[in-house]
């Protein structure tokens, strides 16, 4: 039995390790993969294109827009003189916000009335608005707020503490808010899941191609065996790119690990079971290796975009949710970053391990069972 297993260890090594360019995709492209997609996908807007429309051009109109530059979230692009113009940057993307200030505004202010900004955003990329206008809302009541303070210790003089609610905030986990220490470790998740999956998905497939698979048929090896001389080799190269991408989340773009690694390694484990039995569960079903590929990206891309990675579950509809239950990818992005932000072990984790041990199990049977009756 062990000499059979070896014997496929020994061959899947050999054919995958022995071109340059594949150990290049392998081991290389995930760190370049990481490394870009780091920088590239985040939630956090600074540095908003701005143009200011001016119509009253005064000390009160001029402060405003240095409140909105100092917070650092908005750079004025360009100044324009009529909302022709202010449309045209909008139009063209060369601006995502124009300030309007009306004419009198100081006027108004001064009289100790209220004044109204217009604030035109592009709302084609409706997330990025909404915090474009969150933060627009922020600045211009403290804006305000600084307004009434100045006015009441003009007329009034030092005036004892105004009654007020001072809010107090703390985040936990993710200190700063930023959005990479969220990204990031699903980044390598799904690195993982894409590299694993396409290794998997061309492995039976590329014996039928090349006739080696009635060889095999032949041998007294098991299906068992088969499947573990299959997927023990892409495992190891699977967990060698774990920890490289891992090394570059951590060390490059500091992302936190608070939990133990040894539990992190587990789950890595259990999830690229998952994955192992999905890639060769599409092998046993494909006939050709382009047809193990685009199987592989048509359950790739769903996967990704409903396990939570870029969409929140809790806002799909409750039919998608429930589809949800079936994504390994889903669990095991709860997993790692249970791991990497909250420290968590699995007294907490252990529904989305089971999970993934049950999914790994079912999905290796069924292959299994395949690989047996698919064989001519």
């Amino acid at each position: 039995m062990f000499d059979r297993i070896k014997a496929i260890l020994r061959k899947e090594f050999i054919q995958v390790l022995r071109d340059p360019r594949m150990k290049g995709i392998i081991f290389v492209m995930p760190v370049f993969q990481v490394l870009i997609f780091g920088y590239a996908i985040t939630t956090d807007v600074r540095h908003v294109e701005t143009a200011v429309y001016d119509l009253d051009d005064s000390i009160r109109s001029r402060d405003l827009v240095a409140a909105f530059v100092r917070s650092g979230y908005f750079d004025v692009a360009s100044y324009v003189a009529d909302d022709a113009a202010a449309g045209a940057l909008i139009d063209r993307g060369d601006v995502r916000l124009v300030l309007r200030v009306n004419k009198g505004f100081q006027e108004t202010l001064d009289a100790g009335r209220t004044a109204q900004v217009q604030l035109i955003v592009d709302g084609s990329d409706s997330n990025t608005a909404r915090i474009v206008l969150a933060y627009s809302a922020t600045i211009a009541q403290s804006y305000s707020n600084s307004i009434l303070t100045s006015r009441l210790l003009r007329t009034r003089g030092a005036l004892a503490p105004l009654p007020g609610v001072d809010l107090v905030t703390r985040a936990w986990f993710n200190e700063n808010l930023e959005s990479r220490n969220f990204y990031v470790p699903g980044v390598i998740a799904t690195l993982v899941s894409l590299v694993t999956l396409m290794l998997t998905s061309m492995a039976v497939v590329r014996e039928k191609e090349i006739g080696t698979m009635e060889q095999i048929i032949v041998t007294p090896i098991t299906p068992a065996e088969f499947i573990l001389g299959k997927t023990v080799p892409f495992a190891i190269i699977a967990l060698i790119d774990v920890v490289l991408v891992t090394v570059i989340g951590v060390f490059w773009f500091d992302i936190p690990i608070r939990g133990n690694l040894l539990w992190l390694f587990v789950s890595v484990v259990l999830y690229i079971v998952t994955t192992l039995g999905v890639g060769l569960l599409i092998s046993t079903v494909c006939s050709t290796q382009q047809q193990a590929m685009m199987s592989t990206f048509f359950f790739f891309f769903p996967a990704m975009l409903l396990s939570g990675f870029l969409f929140p579950i809790a806002n799909m509809p409750t039919v998608i949710q429930w589809l949800t239950l079936a994504n390994p990818l889903r669990y095991f992005l709860v997993i790692i970053r249970g791991i990497f932000l909250k420290g968590v072990g699995p007294e907490i984790l252990w529904p989305q391990m089971l999970a993934l041990a049950i999914i790994g199990a079912a999905t290796l049977h069924l292959a299994a069972r395949r690989f047996h009756k698919t064989p001519r």
